[in-house]
């Protein structure tokens, strides 16, 4: 059994991964907030932890592993949606979540083992709360739930900081009913205009922390092996919940491993609508990206350090994911490499493992470089479409070759010349020897850019 060694974000250290049950490897991620298409960013930690579950799944075994993302279906940014266009809170949310299972899918990420809507646990919700007040960890006051943030001593060891200095640098809500600053909310009163639930402290609905930490207590138990999301959401969001949750259940350990991608820059800038580079994964699906090809760009950089989405790196994914797919064709049965299997097992490194996919391919191990890439989510029968030819060449390299034959008689090859420009154009790679012409679909191929003969 391979040894997997992951970066504990808790401990600041990589350490060896010891589930706490191999029969049951337990991963909780955070989950999307439905109320708008998820831009590239979103979809990095899906790839990330997609690739680890996938990892997983190959060490322990696919029946042996418990992947839970959740759905966040009850927010304010999703009321406003639903007061900007009218529409039903519910049509927004179903709408929203198709969309996500649709471009996760063309990413070639696979379905977690449970996807929760914050919205079926309200009732787990009220009654975590209700113990936190029990046990003199949270207080009600004007229609509010709180959670005292210094009733809980190792409130801030995720991100490192103290409460004091988060106070000093933080933009933090002020209310006349928080008796610290920094503590947070837990529940919160709703207008009969908003979402609701009745509860011990009035009809309201949940704070944003909370969910996550019952969803994961309901469906991961008390102690489970790993928790993951984005960098941005280390502070509050699981500072927030590693204070509840192990507030509720003391006698657990929440998660044993916390791992954090870092964020996504487009061409070397961070990623905002005022500077034009901010797309969603349904924009670069539209615009002719495929999705393995987009996966293949995630996986080039390890999930620690900050990735640059560029449209070069998106070609040299393109011409390299249809060599191995050429390469791969009608290829039997094989097993991933050891190289591969060892360079995912060390910290989930991806660069490292794409790189041994290379090597299988120089050495024209084609079941071994299939079985490998299948393991990072490439090479996907399914994912596989936009790779295949629809038509056949053989028209253009006929006529390349009847307009090379005059030109070599005439000595003017201005026509040879313009339609080798042409086919560039169309992403097509013209290669021309004394054995004769050759045409092979490139980085960026587009069937409708050849030029008409």
């Amino acid at each position: 059994m391979a040894n997997i060694r992951l970066y504990n974000s808790k401990t600041r250290a990589e350490e060896d991964f010891v589930p706490l049950d191999p029969a049951n490897v337990r991963m909780y991620v955070c989950g999307p907030t439905v109320y708008d298409r998820a831009h590239i960013g979103n979809a990095r930690p899906v790839v990330v932890f997609d690739t680890l579950f996938r990892l997983l799944r190959h060490v322990y075994g696919e029946r042996h592993v418990t992947y839970v993302r959740n759905f966040t279906d009850v927010d304010d940014k999703i009321n406003a949606k639903a007061s900007e266009t009218g529409r039903p809170i519910r049509d927004i949310t179903d709408e929203t979540i198709r969309w996500y299972h649709e471009d996760m899918d063309a990413l070639g990420a696979l379905r977690p083992s449970q996807e929760p809507r914050a919205t079926e646990f309200i009732g787990a919700m009220i009654g975590m709360i209700q113990g936190l007040i029990d046990g003199g960890h949270a207080y009600a006051a004007e229609g509010h739930v709180l959670f005292d943030v210094r009733s809980y001593a190792d409130y801030g060891k995720l991100s490192g900081r103290s409460i004091d200095d988060m106070i000093a640098g933080a933009r933090v809500e002020v209310a006349p009913y928080k008796r610290d600053p920094m503590d947070f909310v837990l529940w919160k009163p709703s207008t009969d205009d908003l979402p609701g639930w009745d509860s011990p402290w009035g009809r309201g609905r949940p704070g944003w922390h909370i969910e996550c930490s019952a969803m994961s207590h309901e469906l991961l138990g008390e102690s489970f092996d790993i928790h993951g999301g984005g960098i941005d959401l280390q502070f509050p969001h699981h500072e927030n919940e590693i204070a509840q949750s192990c507030c509720a259940h003391p006698q657990g350990g929440f998660a044993k491993v916390w791992m954090h991608n870092e964020m996504l820059q487009v061409e070397g800038k961070k990623m905002s609508k005022s500077l034009g580079n901010f797309f969603t994964v349904r924009d670069l699906l539209d615009q002719g990206y495929p999705g393995e090809v987009i996966r293949f760009v995630y996986l080039g950089t390890h999930y620690t350090k900050p990735m640059d989405w560029t449209h070069d790196k998106a070609m040299q994914a393109e011409a390299t994911l249809r060599k191995w797919r050429g390469l791969t064709a009608g290829a039997g049965a094989g097993v991933a490499a050891p190289e591969v299997v060892a360079a995912l097992s060390d910290d989930l490194n991806t660069a490292g493992a794409i790189a041994e996919l290379h090597g299988l391919a120089s050495r024209g191990d084609a079941a071994g470089l299939l079985a490998s890439a299948q393991m990072l989510g490439l090479l996907l029968p399914e994912m596989g479409a936009w790779a295949e030819l629809s038509f056949d060449l053989a028209p253009w390299v006929n006529h390349l070759t009847c307009l090379r034959a005059e030109a070599m008689e005439s000595k003017s090859f201005a026509l040879v010349d313009a339609m080798k420009a042409a086919l560039t154009a169309a992403g097509v790679e013209v290669r021309m020897s004394k054995a004769g012409v050759e045409l092979l679909p490139g980085p960026g191929f587009d069937a409708d850019k050849l030029p008409v003969l």
